[in-house]
């Protein structure tokens, strides 16, 4: 089973829609796919017609739940979609009360990591859509993955929050005495802007040997998609900002993955 995270401390970069266009196309292509929704917004569950605040069962329980944690426990949490072999595990807003409630408590950075390792053999790719803090679920998404993709809006805003995020990496590692395998992907990209042509541009100068080099370019089928709560690659396999990802996703697969 291969862990993605993807994760951004700046909002609005495309992690949700990144985290969802690439499980579609891994499940259209025949894998057990996890989506992973440890944002307390719960836009990568809303995406997919979950509400959040009316499910029994979320994430949230992975974390609160004082028996030990077992397969049947995280399965049980699980909401199906409407592509074969995609799931979701959805957030909730009380998510936003776990750094409060139990941030500090032995061990509470590896509970996903753990949850994860009683399902290794019911999916081949889990994907942990990240919030745009730095807390208690993003350590978890950190520890528990095998690598980190990081969206990043090509404009200089956007930029600024990048630097944020790699520091994180770079301190996260240290924390956890592990490596990131680490992708930058540059995403909401337009040709026909200035602003983006020079922001890409400084983005491949400063993060020359994590940036992708290719880009996600400004696709209104993605926003298309989300109505209809299914992936664009679902909908429109043809269209530009799908074609991006699958070639974003080969690349991914030609890297080493430590399962």
């Amino acid at each position: 089973m291969k862990i993605w995270t993807i994760a951004n401390q700046k909002g609005g970069v495309g992690k949700t829609t990144t985290t969802v266009t690439l499980g579609g196309l891994l499940a259209q292509a025949g894998y057990r796919v996890l989506l992973i929704d440890t944002d307390p917004h719960a836009s990568l569950s809303y995406y997919f017609g979950i509400e959040a605040e009316g499910q029994t069962l979320s994430v949230y329980d992975i974390f609160t739940n004082k028996e030990p944690v077992t397969a049947d426990k995280v399965l049980d949490c699980l909401s199906p979609t409407k592509v074969d072999g995609l799931f979701v595990l959805p957030a909730t807003m009380a998510l936003a009360t776990l750094d409060r409630q139990m941030g500090n408590a032995p061990g509470m950075g590896l509970m996903l990591k753990k949850a994860l390792s009683c399902v290794t053999d019911e999916f081949d790719y889990v994907l942990l859509d990240c919030p745009p803090v730095l807390g208690v679920l993003m350590v978890n998404a950190l520890a528990a993955c095998h690598k980190v993709i990081v969206p990043v809006q090509t404009e200089f805003l956007a930029l600024k929050g990048l630097d944020r995020m790699m520091h994180t990496l770079t301190m996260m590692s240290r924390s956890l005495n592990k490596q990131f395998d680490t992708i930058v992907v540059p995403t909401m990209f337009d040709k026909r802007t200035r602003a983006a042509i020079q922001a890409q541009a400084k983005l491949m100068s400063d993060y020359s040997e994590e940036v992708w080099q290719g880009m996600i370019p400004v696709d209104t089928h993605f926003r298309d998609a989300s109505l209809q709560q299914l992936p664009a690659s679902v909908l429109y396999p043809k269209t530009r900002g799908v074609a991006a990802y699958r070639l974003l996703l080969k690349v991914l697969e030609l890297d080493p993955v430590n399962e």
